[in-house]
């Protein structure tokens, strides 16, 4: 078993070793890349405060290019007996380059540097998650507008309501995913400071410079209070599950939808046969199994914040190992999203509506609030117009116009898709992903 970075004269037992341990060492592939780049800019400011040559960074940041390049395609590991991701690097380190590969965690602890593993993972997902959602909203908004004269019931109660339409529906959920974003966009800004430099939480006699690796690095400032820094760790993962559980949401209700719409009782939409399963026994069957999974997952995800918060709950300032096991059910969950939001773009953007829905006479008394709006204009009280029309439904003398005439901001002939759309271009120029993306490079040297 490979020697620990921490262990002296005594060797911990092995049964403690794996109980601690845990699945740190399968989480923690999830954060190697960003491991290593941290290191990149920890090394860099170290040199510039004198604790490493010139020719020291020169070799250690040939060989860290290697570990990530190594990471990238997917063949970084950690070896049997290593502990996590920051010792695997530091002994491939030290492999390599011998004493000078000792010399990187000087002014660092594990606890810092894990933080700010989550931290540029986390931010690298948060930016692909808000691609994948720009994705879904754009295809919500084309089917909007190619369907926004399709009528179809509105529901209250799962009662026949009244007249709603596709243009209507589509475009919903394309605005709730404008508040997601924005939602995500605070969690992303709260994620992009820099904990780097704060140690075990109480800093070090080093004379750091965070200013440095905080522009390296690409984050907005930094995590200044290096008590807080650490207080950070399990709060980022919470505030970012929130952002996370609320794009769920807005999946796991667009789902729903579609798996009632498409069903024959209803018959609103038809989902892509591709999209659909069959059944062992019964032929005809086309069940919408990608939505009710999608469902499922998101559920799942919606609970995600409150995992973390019993977890992190009630721990007093400084660090805990209770925090490790965050890991185990955050890290996994932005590839369970974004595989939602994908499954959910290519439906949405196949899926096919019934254009005669309201064709059908069980409709009829859809259209009542039309008339009571209608004999309302022509002079007739408003209370009045809705018992003559609720009394001719009783006695079933009501024959409806079908014709629908909404007109104000946001209604069926007013849909304000453009307004949606400028309200969510606003929201992803505001994330300002290019700073990071530039930082990240530049220390890569592509």
């Amino acid at each position: 078993m490979a020697k620990k970075l921490w262990e002296k004269s005594v060797e911990v037992n092995k049964d403690i070793d794996r109980f601690t341990v845990g699945r740190d060492r399968e989480m923690d592939l999830y954060l190697a890349k960003h491991d290593v780049l941290g290191s990149m800019a920890h090394i860099t400011m170290l040199e510039s405060i004198g604790l490493l040559t010139k020719e020291e960074l020169t070799l250690l940041l040939a060989e860290l290019k290697k570990i990530y390049a190594s990471a990238e395609r997917g063949e970084f590991v950690i070896e049997e007996g290593v502990e996590d991701v920051h010792s695997q690097v530091e002994q491939m380190l030290t492999r390599s380059l011998g004493d000078v590969g000792k010399k990187i965690h000087s002014g660092r602890s594990r606890n810092d540097q894990v933080l700010l593993d989550l931290k540029l993972f986390t931010r690298t997902q948060i930016k692909e998650v808000a691609e994948a959602v720009e994705q879904l909203f754009h295809v919500l908004i084309v089917q909007s507008e190619r369907y926004k004269d399709v009528l179809m019931p509105g529901y209250t109660h799962l009662q026949i309501a009244m007249p709603s339409s596709f243009g209507l529906w589509f475009g919903a959920y394309a605005e709730s995913l404008v508040d997601d974003m924005l939602f995500l966009q605070a969690a992303f800004k709260m994620c992009n400071r820099n904990p780097l430099g704060s140690a075990a939480g109480y800093g070090s006699s080093f004379p750091l410079n965070r200013t440095l690796t905080t522009r390296l690095l690409g984050f907005d400032s930094l995590n200044y209070n290096v008590v807080y820094a650490q207080m950070g760790r399990g709060k980022m993962e919470r505030n970012v599950a929130f952002a996370l559980a609320t794009i769920a949401g807005t999946l796991s209700k667009l789902a729903y939808d579609a798996c009632l719409f498409s069903s024959q009782n209803f018959g609103f939409v038809k989902l892509p046969d591709d999209c659909t399963t069959g059944s062992s026994i019964m032929p005809h069957k086309k069940n919408p199994d990608v939505f009710e999974l999608t469902r499922a997952k998101c559920n799942k995800i919606q609970s995600l914040p409150q995992q973390i918060m019993m977890i992190a709950n009630n721990l007093p300032s400084g660090y805990f190992r209770d925090l490790q096991i965050i890991k185990e059910m955050f890290l996994p969950a932005f590839d369970e999203l974004k595989d939602c939001l994908q499954m959910t773009t290519y439906i949405m953007n196949e899926i096919k509506v019934n254009e005669h829905i309201l064709d059908d006479d069980k409709y009829q008394l859809i259209f009542s609030v039309e008339e009571v709006n209608r004999l309302t204009l022509q002079g007739m009280p408003f209370r009045d117009a809705y018992k003559k029309v609720g009394l001719d439904i009783e006695a079933g003398h009501f024959t409806p116009a079908k014709e629908v005439h909404h007109t104000h901001e946001g209604s069926i002939g007013n849909l304000c898709n453009t307004e949606i759309e400028a309200l969510m271009q606003h929201v992803v120029e505001g994330f300002n992903f290019s700073t990071m993306e530039e930082a990240e490079q530049a220390l890569l040297g592509r």
